[in-house]
């Protein structure tokens, strides 16, 4: 019975020092719609549908307003070609981390977001065929990216969090090689964002 209660009491109390220093823990999830760059126009291409669910961290600092949110989320990104109608969707362990400023008003604070993200590929082929006539062009799709967040949402009685973001991808996250040509173009995925968090 004391060893329970001493459990208890350091639980409530981690809990007491994390909710004084604004830790919070919840899940967050949404919709992707995202689409390719290629460094040439070598594809038409559309946007894809997908979604990401995973839970995510805040903590909020001293300072009125400013902290800080992290995330560890199963994302999904690609991109379908218009001529084939031909998807190529990938999964992702994905990791945002962002500088969070809260406008403080009591009920709904508004606010803005920015920071990097890594993602890793842990699902989807890495290869497609894209054919136009008797040209073939090979599509490969990269295991590693990483970009830019840029976000704007509210919080909602401390609880609900809405927002929109764009994903700014910095790296290569496909090449393309030919049968006809020598190609080598590369292209950077960018992703529009709707999520909502619930913190507990």
């Amino acid at each position: 019975m004391k060893t329970k209660g001493l459990f208890l009491v350091l639980l409530l109390s981690t809990a007491a020092v994390a909710n004084a220093q604004g830790l919070r823990l919840g899940v967050k999830g949404g919709l992707n719609v995202a689409s390719v760059k290629f460094s040439q126009d070598v594809f038409d291409t559309n946007n894809i549908t997908g979604f990401h669910l995973g839970p995510i961290l805040e903590v909020m600092t001293p300072l009125p307003g400013i902290g800080f949110d992290g995330a560890i989320l199963f994302t999904q990104k690609g991109v379908k070609m218009s001529r084939s109608q031909q998807e190529i969707r990938n999964n992702f362990i994905e990791v945002p981390v962002h500088l969070k400023w809260k406008l403080p008003l009591p009920l709904v604070k508004p606010y803005l977001a920015a920071g990097p993200y890594a993602a890793l590929r842990v699902a989807g082929d890495s290869n497609w065929n894209e054919v136009y006539g008797d040209i073939v062009h090979q599509i490969k799709s990269k295991s590693f990216s990483a970009g830019l967040n840029f976000a704007a949402g509210a919080e909602i009685m401390r609880i609900l969090q809405v927002s929109v973001n764009y994903n700014l991808g910095l790296t290569d996250n496909f090449s393309t090689s030919g049968t006809s040509a020598p190609f080598g173009y590369s292209g950077k995925t960018r992703t529009w964002v709707i999520s909502a968090a619930v913190f507990f």
